[in-house]
């Protein structure tokens, strides 16, 4: 990236002492991220610039009404709970010298700058049960930290994002057109798909019959979206947060299990590797309903079958993407979205496969938490 753009950016954020030098960041699939290096009188302080994929989320300024309203929102909730050390706890928006938190550079480009949070960091692959016992609570508190949200109704930065029937249809059109030739080389992937289709509707249908209530939601809990203390191991933060917006608490849970519940990443080429261990999996849904008490006993029944469903859309949108010539998620290599969906495909097996074992770690974790979901 050019280093005077890079140089405008980082002159453009009310960030005290002198720039040095701003480099790539991260592992993230959308957005491009840089880390900014400043001397503030002899110390050197670090902060995260990212600018928004407009591609992907087409409204930046809806986008960021929505970041500052649960930063902002999130940051009362710690303080008015006495957490300690509460800076590290949210992320936290740094303002532009424009005013507002968005700095738009001379191309039309948007930016934000976020404080970086010293001594910690995420992880791509949970390590160890613990850890995925952490990273549930986090998100559930997450989750319980927002309810209270008040209104508006925040903004869909991507309409129907986990609508499972919009993303098999667009794997259908995709596959139709198949217009970089790929659908030879993909059948087998499509017909495992195609013969799920069965599963797309349920939460939809649960939520249209009010069962399943709407939420204000991360709606992409994969583990590196959590920061951890580097010397305790203790889960501070839940970052990426552009997703955040109304949706199902299921989503949640079920992309956790996605991506925490395997010890592999989500782009394993040796498939004989991908399997949902069930011991993480029980400490996912320890945690998780450690830190999201709110959920009714509807909710908690589907805690499964989120993550079936979650994996299998995950699949879906990888497969399209492939399908299309990858225009969606970064690659790094050729066929990577189709590793990425043949992961995922195969960790959904995995999961029918044991579902009954699953089932009952859940009934048994629900019987030991508290309901607090209310009337």
């Amino acid at each position: 990236m050019d280093p005077e753009r890079l140089r405008e950016v980082a002159a453009a954020f009310e960030i005290p002492g002198r720039w040095v030098s701003s480099s790539r960041f991260g592992s993230g699939h959308i957005n491009d991220t840089i880390v900014a290096v400043f001397d503030d009188g002899g110390r050197t302080t670090r902060w995260v610039q990212q600018r928004i994929n407009r591609s992907v989320f087409a409204d930046p300024v809806k986008l960021m009404e929505n970041v500052a309203r649960v930063t902002e929102h999130q940051r009362r909730a710690l303080l008015r709970e006495a957490v300690p050390d509460p800076e590290r706890r949210a992320l936290q928006l740094v303002p532009a010298r424009g005013g507002g938190f968005a700095f738009v550079d001379s191309d039309g480009e948007y930016w934000r700058t976020w404080r970086f949070v010293e001594g910690a960091s995420s992880r791509d692959v949970i390590r160890t049960r613990t850890d995925a016992r952490r990273a549930a609570e986090a998100f559930g508190r997450f989750q319980t930290r927002l309810a209270d949200l008040p209104g508006p109704r925040l903004h869909e930065t991507i309409p129907r994002f986990h609508d499972a029937r919009v993303r098999f249809e667009s794997l259908v059109d995709a596959a139709r057109a198949d217009v970089r030739g790929r659908f030879d080389s993909c059948r087998a992937e499509l017909d495992l798909v195609f013969a799920r289709e069965a599963a797309v509707d349920r939460l939809l249908s649960l939520h249209d019959k009010g069962a399943v209530p709407e939420r204000i939601t991360h709606n992409d809990t994969k583990v590196n979206n959590v920061l951890f203390d580097e010397v305790t191991g203790e889960a501070l933060c839940v970052i990426d947060l552009d997703t955040v917006m109304p949706g199902l608490a299921l989503y949640d849970f079920g992309d956790l299990v996605r991506t925490a519940a395997s010890p592999t990443a989500e782009d394993e080429r040796d498939l004989s590797k991908v399997d949902l261990d069930p011991a993480t999996f029980a400490a996912l849904v320890e945690g998780y309903l450690a830190g999201a008490p709110f959920l009714t006993p509807a909710e908690r029944a589907e805690l499964t079958f989120s993550g079936l469903l979650m994996t299998l859309v995950v699949g879906i949108r990888f497969l399209t993407d492939h399908l299309r010539g990858d225009v969606y998620f970064r690659i790094h290599r050729p066929g990577h979205n189709l590793d990425r969906c043949r992961a995922q495909l195969r960790l959904v097996s995995s999961i029918e496969r044991q579902r009954e074992r699953l089932e009952a770690i859940v009934a048994a974790g629900a019987a030991l938490s508290p309901d607090r979901s209310g009337p």
